[in-house]
């Protein structure tokens, strides 16, 4: 079934044609990631009134831009973070606006989800199913 979601590893041709259209990769790769992190770390040092708001925006562009990615070159482990980011803007949102009880450490659970739950979508995923899926194009 996972072979059937996610089709075999690529061959070396393939996996490079998809490297180019990688947003993890470089220059593009470091703004379009270092960024958001650096605001997310950067607004560990805000008033809480200022994260509801903040983490929100900036977990929705990380969403966003792990689907495009994954559409675009078929990183695998953007199938998964992208939908993950995208929970945890709206968890972010419902704790911030006080509709979800996560005690005052909220902000610290969600930050300590987000940091695992990152580091595991972003690992696990390609260690078993290969780093780039197959794409299937028009022709």
């Amino acid at each position: 079934m996972i072979d059937a979601m996610f089709g075999k590893r690529t061959s070396s041709e393939n996996c490079s044609e998809a490297a180019a259209r990688d947003l993890t990769r470089g220059r593009r790769g470091l703004l379009i990631w270092g960024v958001p992190i650096a605001i997310l770390l950067l607004g560990s040092y805000l008033p809480e009134r200022y994260l509801v708001v903040l983490w929100p925006i900036v977990l929705t562009f990380m969403g966003v831009v792990c689907l495009v990615n994954a559409r675009g070159c078929g990183r695998v482990h953007c199938y998964f973070t992208g939908p993950f980011f995208l929970v945890m803007a709206g968890l972010a949102l419902l704790y911030g606006l006080g509709l979800i009880p996560l005690g005052p450490h909220g902000w610290n659970i969600l930050g300590l989800i987000l940091l695992v739950g990152g580091i595991g979508f972003t690992c696990g995923p390609e260690l078993l199913l290969g780093q780039y899926r197959r794409l299937r194009r028009s022709p």
